[in-house]
């Protein structure tokens, strides 16, 4: 918790990251300055505690505050259960709840009307129905290429999730795919061959995102249980409009997730 301006405790969430090595200062980690302490020695082998410098000692930290109660649900370690959601389950249960929930999005609003992160906005595609905009995950300090994570925003706001995705929306999902692999390739000199560009469901914010990611980053969501190529997505659309109001979808959910709660209360899990 941290102090609140009436002085009563305010719940905030605190994350701490320890960040990639970046490759041209891992020899300033095997300076005379680093501190070394022997654990274990045996023939060739030899283990030690290393303590570098504090500038070589970067903990990426993300504040989450005021956090909600959702905020410290999603960041608390939970079983997680595999569900398997029918179109039915969605317009029953799961479009009801998120249509109960107030989870704020003005964050994603702010970047989009530029109130907030303009400067980080890698592309822009301004066009009210088929635009978007790119800018850096929080989870990536962009000190390396070896973690490289953006997003991409859709213009529209009434798109939440796969779910909505028709036919209709391929001209906007196709500019996602080709501006943003552009621009990534030239901002950051990374090809599309070496992308991970997909779609989250469950999302974790109602407003229809894309992921990009470096192929050789590990990725928090990028599991088969969550994650979604766009090309695929695109594919599925083009084969059937209605793909995505048809087909079941499988994703996972934490015990103490309401969402979970709902399907229990179902009789679906």
């Amino acid at each position: 918790q941290v102090p609140g301006a009436s002085g009563e405790g305010t719940d905030a969430v605190v994350i701490l990251e320890k960040t990639p090595f970046q490759e041209e200062k891992v020899l300033d980690l095997l300076k005379k300055h680093t501190k070394l302490e022997l654990q274990m020695s045996n023939d060739i082998y030899s283990t030690y505690h290393l303590y570098p410098p504090p500038e070589l000692s970067e903990i990426k930290t993300t504040v989450v505050y005021p956090a909600t109660e959702k905020h410290l649900q999603k960041y608390l370690r939970q079983e997680v259960h595999l569900i398997r959601e029918s179109w039915e389950d969605y317009k029953n249960i799961t479009l009801p709840f998120i249509q109960s929930q107030s989870f704020s999005i003005q964050w994603v609003y702010n970047i989009l009307e530029k109130k907030a992160e303009a400067e980080r906005i890698i592309h822009e595609n301004p066009d009210p129905c088929n635009g978007f905009v790119l800018v850096p995950d929080f989870k990536w300090n962009q000190s390396q290429l070896d973690d490289l994570y953006l997003i991409a925003l859709v213009h529209r706001r009434e798109v939440k999730s796969l779910r909505d995705l028709t036919a209709e929306h391929l001209p906007l999902l196709g500019n996602i795919l080709q501006e943003g692999k552009e621009a990534v390739r030239k901002r950051f000199g990374v090809p599309g061959s070496q992308l991970r560009i997909y779609l989250h469901y469950q999302p974790s914010y109602y407003h229809l995102h894309v992921h990009f990611t470096a192929l050789g980053y590990d990725a928090p969501g990028s599991s088969v249980e969550r994650a979604h190529l766009l090309a695929d997505v695109m594919d599925n659309l083009e084969m059937d409009s209605m793909y995505y109001q048809k087909r079941a979808l499988t994703f996972t959910l934490r015990a103490d997730d309401l969402l979970f709660k709902k399907f229990q209360e179902a009789g679906r899990v």
